[in-house]
This record gives C-alpha cells, structure tokens and sequence, in this order.
C-alpha cells in the first residue's frame, strides 16, 4: 500500500441544519426539479425533452433503473425529481470545450470539488494529455482511434487490459464493448455490478437460478406485504413511492427495515396527484424496524424463528407445499435455528420487542411478499448472506414464482442490468462462450477476468497497463481513493468514453484520452439514419430509447460508433465481426445479440415502433430446474462479525438527495434536514454527549485495517437519529476509508456499508 493523498476538496460550502422531512415529494418537488431543467437547460429545451423521457417512443432516462408502467404512462409526466436532475445534467448548455480546457490546468482542477467539476458542463471534443502536459489538448477522431489500438496491439498479453462498464451504456453498446475485450482476448470486463449488486447477482443465482429479481410492477401492486431492506427509495428511486402508494392503495402493509428512518418511506405526497398537496398524502411504512448497520440477519433469523413457532402452533402459516416440491436444505437452514434465542438477536439487530412482534404479525398471515432491497443489504464482508436469508424468508412462505411475491433487488443506473444480461461478465458463461465461437468464428477467452477490485489491484502493481472506461467516474465510484487513483495513474494508457467531465479524467495514465459521447437525451444519427438503442429495467423487461434533442457538439460520437470504429481499426473491415456495419446500423448489433444471448429471439421486431417485452425469468415461473436437484436452495447463514475495538464506530456510505452515484446536482439534503454541505458526519446525539462534540462541530475520521489507517478529514458532525455505535456520511467523500482488500465473500463488492472508522477531535 502506498501513502494516501488527498483526493477530494476539503473546502467548506456553509452548512445548514434544519429538522428532518416527514414525508417525500409533494409540490417542492416538482419545483426543485423545474428548477433544475430550466437553470441547466432553459424553459423551452427542458419542456422538449422532460415531454418524451420514459414515454413510449422517448427515451430512457438517463438516472435510475425503476420500471415504466407496462400499459400507459402519465400524461403529466413519467418521472421524477431525480430523474428530472439526471436530465438536466446530461442535457445542460454549459459546454466544455476546447477553450475550457486551455484556460484550466488538470492541477488546477483536482482542486475543486466534484460538484465544481460536474457542473463545468458536457464534453465536446475529443482531448488527449501525455506525461509532462499541463492541460489536455485536442486530438481528432481517427487520430485517437490508431493511437488506442496501437496501444492495445504493443500489449504482451490480452489480459494487461481492463475494460470497465458504467451502467447508463446501452445493449448495443455493452455487448459491441464485450466484443472488442474478447476478440482482443480477455474477459477483463469489470463493471458498477461489481461495486454495488454484486452481492445479489451471486446469491440470487445459488438460490434461484438467476442472478436478477423475479418481480414486475404487477407483483407489488397484488403484494399483501412488501419488505423494504436497506433501501432509501425517496432518493434513490422515488418513482418506486407510486408502486408504494398503489400497494397500500390495495391492502398491502409495508415493513421497513433501516438504521436510518427515510422520510420517503414515512409518507409520500404523489407530485401527480393534486389532493395530496392539501392532504398528509400517503402513510407508507406500516411497520419500521431501526436495525443497526448489518445487523440484518439477526432480525431476519428471529423473524423465521417466531415464523416457524406460529406454524408448530397452527401448521398454516409455512407453505409445506411449496417446499416440499420446489425446495432443498429446509432441514439444514431449520436446525441451524435452534442455536439462537430470539431475545439475543433483537438486542444484537437493536430492536424493540414490540416492533419486532407487529412486523410478526404482519408477516404470519401473508401469502404474498415481496423483499425489496439495494446496498444497504449488499455492500457488506457478508453481503451475500444477507440476501440468502431473504430468501430463506421467501422460501418458508412459498412467496417465490406466484402474483405479488418474490424477490426484488433493486438495480441502480438506467441499464446496469441490461449490460451484465448482454455480455459485460468478467466470468463468460458456457453457453455464450459456445455462441461466441459459433456466430464469429473466434476462441473467446474462458479463464475469469478481473472484476473492479482485482484490477485496480493489477492497475497498481504493474500487471494491468491499459484502463478503458465506458461511462462512469471510476476513480471516485470505486474504494479506497488515493490507492485507486494511483493506480491509474500507473497506466500506459486511460481512454474515457464520456458525456461530461469528472474526476477521472484528472488522474490519467501515462497518456490520457476522453472520447466524448452523446446523452441518452440526445439524437443519434449515427450513419446519416436515426438509430434508437434499447436497455433493460431493473424488473428485466426491454424497451427501446431514442433521443430528441440536439447533440451538445457537432464533434460527439455515438457509443456504440466510438466503439466499433475502434473495432475496426484493431482487426480490420473484414473480420467477421461486423464493426463497419455496426457504426451506422445498430439493427446488426441487435440482430448478433439475438444470435448470441438468450431471450432475444427477433429481437429488432420485438421493440419495433417502441414496442417493449419481458426476458425470460425462471423464478418468476417457479423453474429451479438448472439447480442442484432442480430445487431452488435454502442457506445456512452465518451471523456478521465485526470485532469493533471499544473506540470504534461502524459507518455506512449513503448518497445525499442532491445525487446519482457519484454525479452532484446540488448541496442540500432536504429529506434530511442538511443543507449548503456535503460534509457532514450523522451520529446519535448520545455518542455525541459521550464524546464530547457539539452540533456542526468539525472533526476528522480514519479507518485502521492491517495496521494501515486512512484519513478524511473536517467533517461536520451532524446529530440525528440513527443507533447507537453507528455512523452514516456521504460518498464519494468517504470512500477513501474503504481498503481496496476489504469486501464481500463471494462477490468482492467492497464494504461501504460498515466500515470501521474511529472519531477525531480536530487540533
């Protein structure tokens, strides 16, 4: 490990505390989300373009992973005040250009905050920066392309390259980008999955036989009991707040499970419905358990417990049907219970007896339950657990395969999801490997490539010289900052395949390249035709998306054209893989995705006139037949260790209301009651009194692991309510306390969520 370094600003913006809000949306929203389009976009190009995102025929917004309705979308508008930010972001006039990049050395900018960077505005000229400039400079298209491919060409092997994945990138452009990586050789296809719902993939596919969520929109609005674990949907997703309200709108009661108590799941004023501006709006959380930070499988343990109690008594309440046709391991997974006391796991999870008993009660009757989670329940040491044992709950219940039930992970960006289904896998299935050789007449690599983790760590000691980035800000979005950045730093080479400037570009290999992009707002007419690309929502259902406004400079290159062109150049006009086609016609693309991956038969016809169609998904038919036995699986979960030492709290990361993954729309976090900063620490107003500290007060946090401690520094401390011992503050700014080495079993999703830090007193 290296000495760490200062990534991130510690300059202070004025901060504000205010109370909490107890409900989300309402009229405010709608302002502040009006207020975003129109001061990045103006009133006339905001009004173009918010009219066609998430409509049938529009395109996708470029934030979220949230569902469309399947028969008709809101005439009012089929989106939200985040999604309106994620908008105004990508199709903001401010511009990057070439005399932005003259005037403004890359030191200078590694000054300025990440909300400084982002808001500099949208790239429009591809740029290049060599070992000893100052500033990048600009390089012209064909000019990048023979550079990049002479780069990858002087490689010794395949596998010193990494190719990263955001997941805002189309199908098209993901399965091209997979492409490229395996003709050249390597399966090094590291993607957000791997920083985020890793944990899920894996898990869900040892359990169910497929690596996704067995939900539709359908299936929350017929749920009799809908379990939210650590998710914040008010922020995060707040059109999920519609599928809620309509939910609870049909009977269903709602449990929440979170150390932090999210004004989104206390009550939502839907901004479509006017009598809820004059109205409390909607109660949304029936019951909410406060769990500590990774104390999940505690009260999930003592729920099946009390679960399994209530069915001795009346032998109704456990679906012994279902498991006896369907499942394998109950026995297992049973016995390992007798090892707990119920008393023992609630003081452990920090839950009342009473909240414990309503959330039983809820659950013992129900049939149909659906668990809805994100990274509060993925991005631990055991991680993976965490989601088996929502399983398990599932399981006993006979909540899998059946009309409001099931599993329902929920996804982050607009296509992460698409992007692991049509190819960006560091492990190449068998079955697509056989296609591959089939299709193309190529020998794809089959030994497992290098997930985030792993790269950063070749990127760092010599053995990875190449970093290609499609989308994203990986320098920040990935633990362990100053490590990451020096890491890169060591390449031969960086390329970024971007729509606006961040942080990663000012850290650059020994040469550095930003190929900028169109927006997913933006028209295509890659070709001389108008193309659409297409994405798969977090629920697996494909839809098309195709752009309306004009592109931000006449200089921006589609994804999918940027990549085949490089295709291109790296293995010529003749191989068999069609990279010339590609660039004008991204039909061929779709009709080799319908060749190679499973589900996509007719694939052009099936979102033809912006038509739209479902995947294919085994658990949601109640399929376990690719499983040992052809059950689907309980687990035996382990209780999570952390061995705090007696000066130590456990901090999970969390975005602000004012963010999307790693881009700033602003300063506030009005849901929370924090406002001007983002650097602020949430700690329990006990912990405040035994330590001393006052409301705003400034102080410093590390983090020891293998005897190395890592810094953030001047923070203000924030009273709020959240449990004792625990700790939450905003990422990417504590990201630099997360070791690179430190992540979940199995799926090497690194540990944002409970991080071991101590509290420091500034001199």
């Amino acid at each position: 490990m290296k000495k760490q370094k200062n990534i991130f600003s510690e300059e202070l913006t004025g901060l504000r505390v205010t109370e909490p809000a107890d409900y989300a949306a309402g009229p405010l929203a709608i302002q502040k989300a009006m207020e975003h389009l129109i001061e990045e976009m103006g009133a006339v190009r905001a009004f173009q373009a918010i009219n066609k995102m998430n409509k049938f025929s529009g395109f996708d917004c470029p934030g979220c992973a949230w569902p469309d309705p399947d028969d008709k979308r809101s005439v009012l508008g089929e989106y939200c005040e985040n999604g309106a930010k994620a908008l105004a972001e990508e199709a903001t006039l401010k511009r990057v250009d070439l005399n932005f990049f003259a005037q403004h050395s890359i030191e200078e900018m590694r000054t300025w905050s990440d909300y400084r960077i982002g808001k500099a505005g949208r790239l429009t000229y591809p740029m290049i920066i060599r070992a000893g400039d100052t500033h990048y400079h600009p390089i012209a298209w064909e000019e990048a392309f023979s550079l990049i491919a002479e780069q990858l060409r002087s490689l010794e092997d395949p596998d010193e390259a990494v190719f990263y994945t955001s997941g805002r990138s189309s199908n098209e452009a993901a399965f091209i980008y997979s492409l490229l990586a395996r003709r050249l050789g390597t399966n090094n296809l590291p993607d957000c999955s791997n920083m985020c719902h890793e944990s899920s993939g894996v898990a869900l596919s040892e359990t169910l036989g497929i690596g996704k969520g067995s939900t539709t929109l359908d299936d929350l609005h017929n749920a009799e009991v809908i379990m939210i674990i650590g998710q914040n949907p008010g922020t995060n997703h707040p059109r999920m707040l519609t599928a809620l309200q309509n939910a609870k709108k049909n009977g269903a009661k709602v449990i929440t499970i979170n150390p932090l108590e999210e004004a989104g799941l206390k009550r939502f004023k839907n901004p479509q419905r006017p009598m809820d501006f004059v109205t409390s709006g909607t109660a949304i959380t029936d019951v909410y358990l406060p769990v500590k930070i990774n104390q999940d499988i505690p009260l999930l343990k003592a729920l099946m417990i009390g679960l399994i109690s209530a069915d001795e008594a009346s032998g109704d309440v456990l679906d012994h049907a279902f498991m006896e046709s369907h499942t394998a391991g109950y026995a297992a997974m049973r016995a390992d219970m007798d090892q707990y006391e119920i008393g023992d796991l609630l003081r452990r999870a920090g839950i009342k007896e009473s909240d414990y008993k309503a959330a039983l009660d809820t659950l013992i009757p129900a049939k149909k339950i659906i668990i809805c989670w994100a990274m509060g329940l993925t991005q631990h040491k055991n991680g993976v657990d965490n989601i088996k044992e929502c399983v398990n709950l599932l399981l006993m219940k006979g909540a899998i395969g059946k009309l409001g039930a099931g599993t329902c992970p929920v996804r982050g960006h607009s296509n992460v999801q698409g992007d692991r289904t049509v190819g960006i896998n560091h492990k190449l299935p068998k079955a697509m490997a056989k296609r591959l050789k089939e299709v193309f007449e190529m020998e794809p690599p089959m030994e497992h490539g290098m997930d985030v983790v792993e790269s950063i760590m070749a990127m760092d000691d010599g053995r990875a010289k190449f970093f290609m980035g499609l989308g994203g800000n990986f320098a920040t979005a990935a633990s362990d900052t100053a490590y990451t950045i020096a890491a890169m730093e060591r390449c031969d080479m960086t390329v970024q395949i971007s729509t606006k400037l961040n942080r990663t570009h000012l850290h650059p290999g020994q040469v550095g390249l930003i190929l900028p992009t169109l927006g997913r707002s933006e028209k295509d007419l890659s070709g001389g035709a108008k193309q659409k690309i297409t994405v798969e929502n977090s629920m697996g259902k494909i839809q098309p998306s195709v752009g309306n406004l004009d592109p931000a400079s006449e200089h921006l290159m589609s994804e999918p054209a940027i990549i085949a062109a490089l295709g291109e150049q790296l293995f010529g006009a003749a191989d068999k893989i069609n990279w010339t086609g590609y660039q004008s016609d991204y039909g061929l693309i779709r009709d080799d995705i319908a060749a190679i991956v499973s589900g996509f038969e007719r694939y052009n016809d099936r979102v033809k006139d912006g038509s739209e169609f479902y995947l294919p998904n085994n658990a949601r038919d109640c399929d376990f037949s690719m499983l040992p036995g052809g059950r689907a699986q309980f687990s035996v979960c382990p209780m999570p260790e952390h061995d705090l030492a007696e000066d130590e709290f456990l901090l999970m990361t969390i975005r602000s209301h004012d963010q999307f993954n790693t881009t700033i729309y602003g300063l506030d976090d009005r849901y929370r009651g924090v406002h001007g900063e983002r650097r602020v620490v949430f700690m329990h107003p006990d912990d405040m009194a035994e330590y001393g500290f006052s409301q705003r007060e400034l102080i410093d946090l590390s983090s020891t692991y293998d005897g190395q401690v890592r810094w953030v520094r001047k923070f203000h401390v924030v009273s709020y309510d959240i449990p004792r011992g625990n700790l939450a503050a905003y990422f990417p700014e504590t990201n630099p306390l997360i070791p690179i080495d430190q992540y979940a079993v199995d799926s090497q999703t690194p540990i944002s969520k409970s991080v071991k830090v101590r509290v420091h007193r500034r001199e």
